[in-house]
């Protein structure tokens, strides 16, 4: 008579922590020298979406830094301008505009110059560091996500000595994970965000 009971509550245990699990959301977590980023992705934008958490997973950036980084502008990290990552068509995503996703600070986005298709590079991202936004980029490049705790590490990340081609004098590593978190965590991180 135990044992059925037993397995019953065994059963519920498992099915709730199923729940639980199903419930969790996948943030993006950078690791930089200079300190921690957390990346809300967005749901309109599920293929940039994917390729994030695709390439994260796969420990596709974490040989590779914050390339280029400019103050009031952006700072942008991953595959530097290479043809793999911008003719090789696995690299390249159409673009997932919405008019509501716009270049505000702390916007996180991908795209390509000299792009007649505006098709991302999904082996790149950036950040925009400007506090007035960047409009001009609307409707070029893809915005998909925003930065939710960690806009002051991308201030400082910015104003790094660099060359004339905005590239940081002292390599500024990145290590991208996908955390898996729920809403009251997530609501944490951006009242913790918004006390500093």
């Amino acid at each position: 008579m135990r044992k059925p009971l037993f397995l019953c509550c065994l059963f519920l245990l498992f099915w709730q922590v199923g729940i639980a699990q199903t419930d969790k959301i996948p943030v993006g977590y950078i690791q930089t020298p200079e300190g921690e980023l957390w990346i809300e992705l967005d749901e309109r934008t599920p293929n940039h979406k994917k390729s994030f958490i695709q390439l994260a997973e796969a420990g596709y950036w974490d040989s590779l830094t914050f390339n280029r980084v400019i103050p009031n502008f952006v700072a942008q990290g991953g595959c530097p301008d290479t043809p793999a990552g911008f003719t090789d068509p696995e690299y390249l995503l159409a673009p997932e505009f919405h008019p509501e996703l716009k270049h505000v600070y702390g916007a996180l986005g991908a795209g390509r110059d000299d792009n007649p298709g505006k098709l991302s590079a999904r082996c790149q991202f950036y950040i925009v560091q400007n506090p007035a936004g960047i409009p001009r980029l609307d409707g070029d490049y893809t915005v998909f996500g925003r930065i939710i705790k960690g806009m002051d590490i991308i201030d400082r990340i910015v104003s790094v000595p660099r060359d004339k081609q905005d590239q940081p004098l002292s390599p500024i590593s990145l290590r991208v994970e996908i955390k898996y978190l729920s809403k009251s965590e997530i609501a944490a991180l951006l009242t913790a965000a918004t006390d500093e």
